[in-house]
């Protein structure tokens, strides 16, 4: 759907909390397996024993990543080029410099972007993990959130339409109102 073309669902939007887990099948499941932790650095944590194939999963900044052994036969269909419209996971840093840095160090290839918006520099890393999956990681943090929903241009107003997202930072003053 482009902009301004969404409709709105009969009862709202789905009551959605964060961000749970991100599931890749990966064709060396080991190799993922190391990327994500020694890389990325993520924990592995206990997976439910009803699950009758190998995987592992994994858990840190908030987020679960599900690394599935692709099925044997099964074709990847990720391609080998950095190209950051092709779908990816995307984290926040601090210190993008140090992330560079630690890329190059251990040859990891990456394009790395500046992009301006509204006079706010955003800058991102792009690389890819052993089955040519995307990641990003940027200072996107940087970019104010603004809902595309009927003219919204402060907090007070989002809240008044969409209560269960006021958890959002928009910028308001001290009493609440818009700024």
């Amino acid at each position: 759907m482009m902009a301004g073309t969404i409709a709105s669902w009969k009862d709202g939007p789905l009551q959605l909390a964060s961000l749970n887990h991100i599931s890749r099948n990966c064709a060396n499941m080991q190799a993922s397996l190391d990327f994500y932790v020694n890389v990325l650095g993520f924990v592995p944590v206990r997976r439910p024993e009803f699950l009758k194939f190998d995987g592992a999963w994994l858990f840190n900044y908030g987020i679960g990543i599900h690394l599935l052994q692709e099925e044997a036969g099964k074709v990847s269909k990720h391609p080998d080029e950095i190209d950051p419209r092709n779908d990816h996971i995307s984290f926040q840093c601090d210190d993008i410099e140090e992330v560079s840095k630690r890329l190059n160090a251990e040859g990891i290839k990456h394009v790395r972007r500046i992009v301006e918006e509204g006079g706010i520099e955003v800058e991102q890393l792009f690389f890819l993990d052993p089955d040519g999956f995307m990641i990003e990681v940027c200072t996107c943090e940087k970019l104010p959130i603004e809902p595309l929903v009927g003219g919204i241009t402060c907090y007070t107003q989002f809240c008044k339409q969409i209560p269960s997202a006021c958890r959002l930072p928009f910028p308001t003053t001290s009493n609440g109102t818009c700024t």
